[in-house]
């Protein structure tokens, strides 16, 4: 039995937690990215279709998962609070109009298809129409230039790695909804969406190489962390993730598509917190192990994560399970 005089000696099982809890925390805010991400990128996408059909169909597709995937920027923002507390202290009152411009989106993006669905006249619709898809758009570009400036340590909230990884981001996740779209509405929707995600990697590599370029010259070893093997190796991947993406989804081979879009989400936020470690927030040097909460209360956590994110996996396997499958036409959000 575990006392607590155990749980204060020393790290739980002799794990290297403060390692494991960093890697956790960006694993959320992959899982976050990925899972909203395509309902962003689905959003993106519904500013192209020209049918009321078509964008109805858009909306049924993400109706039953955009709310219950917002939990992991909970989750993670939970996490790194609960984990790094200086540095969720540092990062939220630096970047704190940011934040705002986060939430702000994500509202609009929430609300904008309950009050596009209350009337059916033109205008009304446009206009939350036209909510939606900033919201949808506004959210990915803000994450993105918050993990920017959190990457190179940036004390301002406009910068050019900053809008630059907005941007990559963005289009990462046009990619992930095109692929979505396809796997839920492939029989309602054009083949349009198959050239938007196809364009999108294009954009999302092109936009990777410049936010290469730029951190090359922003970061403070330079090319030489850039040139690191991890590094090289992830890019790699995602150069063959987007060609494999791009196959898959000219094939309609929907489900592989998806998953080649989560690989290059996981595999962009890798690159980002290997490019940061060992610090955890660069702006002030603070390290990883620097920046830990202390040894009780860190293993209590790791007890309580344990228990509870397989609970929270759970659901998320049966909400996916309840809803699997291409929607129908009579379907609606």
């Amino acid at each position: 039995m575990i006392s607590v005089d155990s749980l204060a000696a020393g790290p739980l099982f002799g794990l290297p937690l403060p390692e494991l809890w960093f890697g956790l925390v960006f694993t959320m805010l992959a899982t976050f990215l990925f899972l909203d991400g395509f309902d962003f990128g689905a959003g993106a996408i519904f500013a192209l279709l020209e049918t009321d059909d078509e964008r109805e169909t858009v909306l049924a597709a993400i109706g039953p998962f955009w709310d219950g995937n917002e939990v992991w920027l909970v989750v993670f923002g939970g996490a790194l609070f609960a984990a790094f507390p200086p540095v969720y202290a540092g990062l939220f009152s630096r970047h704190y109009l940011l934040m705002f411009g986060i939430l702000g989106a994500l509202i609009l993006r929430g609300l904008a298809p309950e009050m596009y669905e209350q009337r059916h006249d033109a205008a009304w619709q446009r206009w939350w129409g036209r909510a939606f898809v900033a919201g949808s758009v506004l959210a990915p570009f803000l994450l993105g230039m918050f993990a920017g400036n959190w990457l190179v340590g940036a004390t301002r909230s406009l910068t050019l790695v900053g809008l630059i990884v907005g941007v990559t981001l963005t289009l990462l996740t046009v990619v992930s909804g095109a692929a979505f779209l396809q796997l839920k509405g492939r029989a309602q929707l054009p083949d349009s969406v198959t050239t938007y995600g196809t364009a999108a990697t294009a954009g999302y590599l092109l936009a990777v190489v410049a936010t290469l370029g730029v951190l090359g010259i922003r970061l403070p070893d330079g090319l030489s962390a850039l040139l690191s093997p991890a590094i090289v190796a992830l890019v790699m991947l995602s150069i063959g993730l987007a060609v494999g993406y791009t196959v898959a989804l000219r094939r309609e081979q929907s489900l592989r598509a998806l998953g080649a879009a989560a690989a290059m989400t996981y595999g962009l936020v890798a690159v980002v917190a290997r490019l940061m470690y060992p610090a955890i927030d660069p702006a002030t040097g603070t390290t990883v192990r620097g920046a830990i909460v202390s040894t009780l209360p860190l293993n209590l956590m790791t007890i309580g994560a344990s228990l509870l994110l397989p609970l929270v996996a759970v659901y998320f396997v049966v909400l996916y399970s309840a809803f699997s499958g291409p929607i129908t036409p009579e379907e609606a959000y």
